[in-house]
């Protein structure tokens, strides 16, 4: 549901990345063509997500029969996502037309001029309403080459049976870890350590929540600066205490979640997905199961939480670009987005969703099966204020190979030296950025 979703990179001319493409396009050739006889087809590839198909069939009632929207369902994981769509992008494939992209992958996507650019009236309908944020994701040298589809924030867990009020910043949930550990009561801070993007989001979320910077603005040299440092010593501090679990190494998104609903965790730092679990797996202690936003970094500024999301480019490549960019707009419209949250749990982009109430069928009363942003999501208002203030993982056409370096560098968080490691990742994040060719 777009937890954390990682990779980024910039294109070079397409003769250098042909040569990475190999017998990997005989694999990717395999998906679903474009066009048909039998009418305009507009395909979407986009990740497996439950409902989708649903608002596809929707678009393409109103689409009237002009064009018929076909979805193609990639991958479910990420890195196989981007593979399948660099790789026939790279060939010049025709047959993609909206490309469902990780909000990380933009910038590379529009660099590698496989991403049109959003203008005029079509721009006007993609941002309008949107959240900061999100809409930061979908935009690569100040213009605009994707509709932002839906979002995501991590949220701090707890159980207010163990720790009656959240604490309010990392110090604060550290020593408090400890006092609960001292007493046998549950204690650990439980978050993604495995070395994947997910301890890169964590990390992101330290560095900015401190007002530091990874790279400059523009996304073409790295700064590390100060912020970056204390990064590194928080991250150090919590996993070197003994109040992390001893799985930590090895625990992405749903094993955090389940070491917190087997009772070890004091604190659990996840996605929103972790409430429908909660709520059906242990429904007897839902209403003990409480959320806030993140513990702040420096006391009294608010914690600066990295977001997810996918986000929709219409292919430089599509024979239909007109009406590529009218079913976009269509699968992320406020009733597609209100749909996809409530059916399959990605939150919105949109912040006039998250004061809309009204279930599905407005003539029935909100209910499980008739539900609302209110029975859905009973911690809108929270995900709302943490989207506010929200984060993005640095911007650049080099963002996978960044991140493949940062998971790498911070494994394992407790052997951090956070003077040490952060020269490190200044060396090796410069050679990043100066990497040449797409990886496949």
């Amino acid at each position: 549901m777009g937890k954390a979703n990682a990779r980024n990179r910039r294109g070079r001319s397409p003769g250098r990345a042909l040569s990475v493409l190999g017998a990997g396009l005989m694999a990717a050739g395999l998906l679903t063509a474009c066009g048909s006889s039998d009418g305009l087809k507009i395909n979407i590839y986009y990740a497996p997500e439950d409902n989708f198909q649903k608002v596809v069939d929707q678009c393409n009632t109103k689409a009237g029969g002009r064009y018929e929207i076909v979805y193609n369902k990639l991958p479910r994981g990420a890195d196989g996502q981007r593979e399948q769509m660099v790789r026939r992008l790279a060939a010049g494939d025709e047959g993609l037309d909206i490309l469902g992209l990780d909000v990380n992958w933009v910038a590379e996507f529009a660099e590698a001029g496989w991403a049109e650019e959003w203008t005029g009236g079509n721009k006007a309908q993609a941002t309008a309403g949107v959240l900061p944020g999100p809409l930061e994701t979908a935009t690569w040298n100040g213009k605009l080459y994707a509709a932002p589809k839906n979002t995501n924030v991590q949220l701090l867990w707890y159980d207010d049976r163990v720790t009656p009020a959240p604490p309010e910043t990392w110090d604060q949930m550290i020593d408090q870890a400890m006092a609960l550990k001292a007493q046998g009561k549950p204690s650990e801070i439980l978050f993604t350590g495995a070395q994947y993007e997910g301890l890169v989001v964590i990390y992101n979320t330290l560095v900015e929540s401190a007002g530091g910077r990874i790279l400059s603005e523009d996304g073409k040299s790295v700064v590390m600066d100060q912020g970056a440092v204390k990064a590194l010593e928080i991250l150090k501090r919590v996993t070197s205490s003994g109040i992390t679990n001893a799985s930590l190494t090895n625990q992405k998104e749903d094993e955090v979640r389940q070491a917190f609903q087997d009772g070890t965790g004091a604190f659990e730092l996840n996605w929103p997905f972790v409430y429908p679990s909660f709520k059906k797996e242990k429904p007897d202690d839902l209403q003990h199961f409480k959320w806030a936003t993140y513990p702040s970094v420096v006391p009294g500024q608010p914690a600066r939480t990295t977001i997810g999301g996918y986000d929709l480019a219409v292919s430089t490549a599509s024979r239909h670009k007109p009406e590529a960019f009218e079913a976009a707009l269509c699968l992320r419209s406020p009733e597609s987005q209100k749909f996809s949250a409530l059916n399959d749990g990605v939150p919105p982009t949109l912040e006039a969703l998250y004061t809309d109430t009204t279930p599905l069928d407005p003539t029935k009363p909100a209910s499980d099966d008739n539900p609302s942003m209110d029975t859905q999501y009973p911690m809108r208002e929270t995900i709302l204020e943490a989207l506010k203030n929200a984060a993005v993982r640095p911007l650049t056409p080099a963002y996978q190979n960044l991140s493949t370096v940062m998971s790498k560098v911070l494994s394992p968080p407790a052997a951090i030296d956070p003077q040490a490691t952060a020269e490190e990742l200044r060396k090796q994040l410069a050679d990043a950025l100066e990497s040449k060719g797409v990886i496949p």
